[in-house]
Formats: structure tokens, C-alpha cells, sequence
């Protein structure tokens, strides 16, 4: 295994860390916007439609991968600055 690849494993932990917690507020604020309550329903949420909550998983999971994929790009950037390689 490469340096610049060992070297970035605890700082693409340490981003999904940070990218997880970005990515839940942003879905927080999201759903505000389009739902209808302050809290995204659970699959098992009894009061809840099919509609709602499958509209609720789709926007989440979006959400979480297009935070995930900025963070490792940004992550991967800034490790090839620092080292002169690429973490891949």
C-alpha cells in the first residue's frame, strides 16, 4: 500500500465523519422545505404514506451521496496538494 494511501485513511475517516453530519443537516433543512413536518418519517412510521416515506429515503439517500462524493473528491484534492499523489 502507497504512503499518500495510508497517510489518508484517518483523514477520509475523519471527512465522513464531518461529511455524515453535514449531510443529516442538510436533509433536515431539506425536508422542512418539502414535507410537511419537521421530521422525516421512518419506514415503519404507522401514520405515514407509502409516498412520503419512500420520497423521504430517495431525497436522503441523494442527499448523503452527493455530500459523500464532494467530501472524498475534496478529501483526495487536498491529500494530492500535500503529498504530490494521488490517495486512489
Amino acid at each position: 500500500m502507497r504512503a499518500s494511501k495510508i497517510a489518508y485513511k484517518p483523514v477520509g475517516l475523519a471527512l465522513g465523519m464531518l461529511g455524515g453530519l453535514a449531510a443529516g443537516a442538510l436533509f433536515k433543512q431539506a425536508w422542512k422545505t418539502i414535507g410537511h413536518d419537521q421530521d422525516a418519517p421512518d419506514a415503519t412510521d404507522e401514520d405515514r404514506g407509502w409516498g412520503e416515506v419512500l420520497t423521504a429515503a430517495v431525497v436522503q439517500g441523494a442527499i448523503f451521496a452527493a455530500v459523500k462524493a464532494a467530501v472524498e473528491r475534496g478529501g483526495a484534492i487536498a491529500t494530492r496538494r500535500v503529498t504530490g499523489t494521488w490517495p486512489g
